[in-house]
């Protein structure tokens, strides 16, 4: 990809969070590493969304009930 768009879809900081080529659209923001982490958590201080997709996977319903984590229900 990178080399396919070259500066259009890739910064100093890597590549641009979103862009579609085709409509010549390029996202001038990027999130790094240490922000993307904070969107995720303002989104489930939200909505909930992050932690109910991620309850979702029975295994983490197990580890969680082997750690000593009680349902809320």
């Amino acid at each position: 990809m990178r080399t396919k768009w070259g500066d259009r879809a890739w910064t100093r900081y890597g590549f641009v969070d979103a862009f579609h080529p085709a409509a010549n659209w390029y996202d001038p923001d990027v999130l790094g590493i240490d922000q993307g982490i904070s969107v995720v958590m303002a989104e489930n201080l939200r909505s909930g969304f992050v932690w109910k997709t991620f309850m979702r996977n029975p295994e983490c319903v197990r580890a969680m009930q082997l750690v000593g984590f009680k349902s809320e229900s």
